[in-house]
C-alpha cells in the first residue's frame, strides 16, 4: 500500500463564490490535513481524506471572515472542522480523473464530484516521491446549511448560491519504518 500526505507548505485550498452576481470573493483555508492511500499506481482505487479547520477560513477582509465562521454561515464554534472522504476515484485519462465522495460541512454530508488533474510525480529534497494534483468542483451552499443571504436594495443577491472550489496540492509519500522481527 502507498501512502501520501499532504504538504501543507506547497498547497492550497481556496472557494470562489459570486458577490453581488458581477465578481468574485475568494477565500481559502489556511489549516488543513489530507492524506491518499491506494495499492494501485493509477490510483484507480484510492482512499482520499481531507479536513480543514474552518476557524482557519481567510478572504483578506477580517469582517467578512468574522461572519462567514458566524452561525449564519459555516458556524465554526459548533462544527470547527469540514472533511471529505472519498467513495470512488475514476481515471479518464493519462491525466485527469474524477473522485466521488462525501463532503461534510455543518454536520451536513452530500455527495459530490471534484474533477482532478493529476501533474505527475517528482522526487523532492532527500529523494522523497511527491505527486502534484489540482482538483476543481462546485457545490450549492445552501444544500450544506450556509443559507444566509441578504438583498442590495435594488434587490440584488449579496452572495451567490454556488460555491467553486479549487485546490492545489502537493503529496509526499509516507515511508514506513519495517521492524524487525
Amino acid at each position: 500500500m502507498s501512502k501520501f500526505k499532504i504538504d501543507p507548505v506547497h498547497s492550497e485550498i481556496k472557494f470562489k463564490v459570486k458577490h453581488l452576481v458581477v465578481s468574485n470573493v475568494t477565500g481559502e483555508f489556511k489549516q488543513f490535513d489530507a492524506s491518499i492511500e491506494s495499492d494501485r499506481p493509477d490510483f484507480t482505487d484510492a482512499k482520499i481524506v481531507f479536513t480543514a479547520e474552518i476557524a482557519s477560513l481567510e478572504t483578506g477582509n477580517e469582517q467578512r471572515d468574522g461572519h462567514l465562521k458566524s452561525p449564519d454561515f459555516f458556524d465554526a464554534a459548533n462544527y470547527p472542522k469540514m472533511s471529505f472522504n472519498s467513495r470512488r476515484v475514476t481515471k479518464l485519462s493519462e491525466t485527469d480523473y474524477r473522485v466521488v465522495g462525501d463532503l461534510t460541512i455543518r454536520n451536513v454530508t452530500k455527495e459530490i464530484e471534484l474533477n482532478i488533474v493529476y501533474n505527475g510525480t517528482a522526487k523532492g529534497f532527500g529523494g522523497t516521491e511527491v505527486l502534484g494534483f489540482e482538483a476543481t468542483g462546485k457545490i450549492n451552499r445552501f444544500e450544506f446549511g450556509l443559507k444566509w443571504n441578504g438583498l442590495t436594495e435594488a434587490g440584488g443577491i449579496v452572495v451567490g448560491e454556488d460555491v467553486r472550489i479549487e485546490i492545489t496540492a502537493e503529496f509526499n509519500r509516507i515511508v514506513e519504518v519495517q521492524k524487525a522481527a
